[in-house]
């Protein structure tokens, strides 16, 4: 049996044993854990992303893909768009730990009227009739950034979904951790979340003139598992542990994100966000309209 089987056949073992169903498929297996809805995919080759996405159920929380060996740069782009985290031998071990441990607190099925205990969502204040965000970087802001011969620009509006939620952060003590109320926002097209300061998006009506509105390419269920993704992530606490072996100090660093059931996140709404789309010598370039920020996505033809 070769080095890769083994691991195979271990991680199988280790998954197990933490409560997680497994489920073989023809290009590896998957497992499922239904106590907080993690899901692991161990790849037995090096396929796309994509051809792994459909495994997943669609009310997973932690989407893991690991690969026998490193994917390269282009897969792990691919796997972030569409809300999967990538690991590799190189990867895993600081990584298994987090995959393996049970939730702090139990959690139990919840729908959106049922929230976590001890948590109810915060209201989001929307204008009425307000769907669009405001830009803040008109076309001669756009000309300064981006400076080239037949440089052509268009504004579009991508979808976001966006949320208001509360959550408890987890405490470096073990304590009772701090809670909070941010709002998350899911771009719909990247499939990723964002977490956005007070104040810096303005919501309107629709902007003058007319330009082409993008239709959302997930679901707003797709959009709910995203965006606790990215709400752990952001929220997630590093603690170091010190031992000392002999002469030496071992620190190791752990890391903390909040449990399911301290996130609770409220009633979803569609938004529009606009993006430059500069055309140039240079090839393309998008820019976020509000922040200015460069961006790698790419419209659909």
């Amino acid at each position: 049996m070769g080095e890769g089987a083994s691991t195979a056949a271990e991680l199988r073992r280790l998954f197990e044993a933490a409560g997680y169903r497994i489920e073989d498929q023809p290009q590896g297996w998957i497992s499922v854990r239904a106590q907080d809805r993690r899901a692991f995919v161990a790849a037995a080759a090096l396929n796309s992303p994509v051809d792994f996405e459909s495994w997943y159920p669609p009310d997973s929380v932690h989407r893991v893909l690991y690969y026998p060996a490193d994917p390269g740069e282009i897969a792990r782009e691919l796997a972030a768009r569409r809300g999967i985290e990538v690991l590799d031998p190189g990867t895993l071990g600081p990584a298994l730990g987090e995959l393996l441990l049970g939730p702090v607190l139990p959690v139990r099925e919840r729908s959106d009227a049922s929230p976590a205990v001890g948590l109810i969502a915060p209201a989001l204040l929307i204008p009425e009739g307000a769907s669009t965000i405001r830009p803040r970087i008109g076309p001669e802001e756009v000309e300064a950034l981006v400076t080239g011969v037949g440089v052509h620009y268009t504004l579009r509006l991508v979808p976001y979904f966006l949320a208001p939620y509360r959550v408890r952060t987890p405490s470096v003590h073990g304590g009772a951790g701090v809670v909070s109320d941010h709002v998350v926002a899911v771009n719909a097209l990247a499939r990723r979340a964002e977490i956005w300061e007070p104040q810096e998006h303005e919501l309107v009506g629709d902007l003058p003139g007319h330009h082409p509105r993008l239709q959302p390419e997930i679901t707003e269920s797709q959009a709910v598992a995203i965006a606790l993704q990215g709400i752990r992530r952001h929220h997630t606490v590093n603690v170091d542990h010190t031992e000392q072996h002999g002469e030496a100090i071992v620190i190791e660093t752990r890391r903390l994100p909040p449990a399911i059931g301290d996130i609770e996140i409220g009633p979803r709404v569609l938004i529009y966000v606009p993006f430059w789309y500069v055309e140039g010598n240079d090839g393309r370039v998008v820019l976020d309209a509000v922040t200015g920020r460069r961006t790698s996505e790419e419209s659909p033809p």
